[in-house]
């Protein structure tokens, strides 16, 4: 028996990335998996080939109308929402505070923290009925640490990470846990996806790697970039009965980004700071 047999999940954005990794996982183990997002033929395409334990239904988180039926959709062809994975999202291109782009501000706060708000609004009352459910939002690790990406996105993942702690204490008292998703740096497309060309970005996730290689040896401690399933996986903990106890709280899975600096990195500074002050000119070394 899978880990989630017999339930029925929900995974926004869902066409690629994580989001697709996670259908597939949780369809394997044992989930009806109703997978959402806004290009339609990738998913479908995803859900012909998960089979009959999944299908598509084209939905804008942002927009309210679009969530109501992604939500009536999954309890038309299932009866019950046992997790939702509040996992569609984007990169912004909101420029610094001084160019801010309010648009793109606005539209970071629509999709990651609206489109959060909304999924649970409405899953809510079903899980509500039940007695029972998981609900997952995915944040990140720049909602905890500025100087990785833009303002816009890192004040969505903030809120989120709140917004999890708000509705978490609301909901658990019926039952029902809600819990975020933290990920570091995991080659996926989004990097690519400023360009405006999602499918493309999708395809070109792995020349990311290069640039990542050169990086991130200074600020984390496990030296690759995550993959999807490191992330699909924390995803597939929370949804299962196995970490039913687990509620309000942040699963950061970044290989030890926020934990702090690789020590070699810290080790290296305190060796130049010592030779400073024996000798002054070694300083700028």
């Amino acid at each position: 028996m899978g880990r989630l047999e017999g339930k029925v999940a929900i995974i926004t954005g869902g066409t690629s990335g994580i989001g697709t990794r996670t259908a597939e996982l949780f369809a394997a183990e044992g989930a009806r998996v109703v997978i959402a997002g806004r290009r339609q033929e990738l998913g479908e395409a995803v859900a012909a080939r998960l089979g009959a334990a999944a299908s598509f239904i084209r939905a804008d988180v942002s927009q309210e109308r679009d969530v109501i039926m992604m939500i009536d959709h999954a309890l038309a062809r299932h009866g019950r929402i046992d997790c939702l994975f509040n996992n569609a999202g984007g990169p912004s291109r909101t420029g610094d505070v001084t160019t801010v782009d309010m648009a793109e501000f606005d539209a970071a706060i629509a999709v990651h923290v609206r489109g959060a708000l909304l999924g649970m609004k409405y899953a809510a009352p079903a899980m509500l009925r039940q007695g029972s459910g998981s609900i997952i939002n995915m944040a990140s690790i720049n909602g905890k640490r500025a100087g990785f990406t833009t303002l816009g996105y890192s004040t969505a993942k903030a809120a989120v990470i709140h917004l999890t702690r708000c509705v978490a204490i609301e909901l658990g008292e019926h039952g029902i846990r809600v819990n975020s998703l933290s990920p570091g740096p995991i080659l996926t497309g989004i990097f690519g996806k400023t360009g405006g060309d999602h499918d493309a970005a999708d395809r070109n996730a792995e020349r990311a790697r290069a640039a990542f290689d050169r990086i991130l040896p200074a600020v984390q401690p496990l030296r690759r970039m995550g993959a999807r399933d490191d992330v699909a996986q924390a995803a597939l903990y929370l949804a299962s009965d196995e970490s039913s106890f687990v509620n309000g709280h942040n699963l950061v899975v970044d290989g030890g980004i926020l934990a702090g600096r690789p020590a070699s990195v810290m080790q290296a500074e305190r060796k130049l700071f010592a030779a400073s002050l024996s000798d002054p000119s070694t300083a700028t070394a």
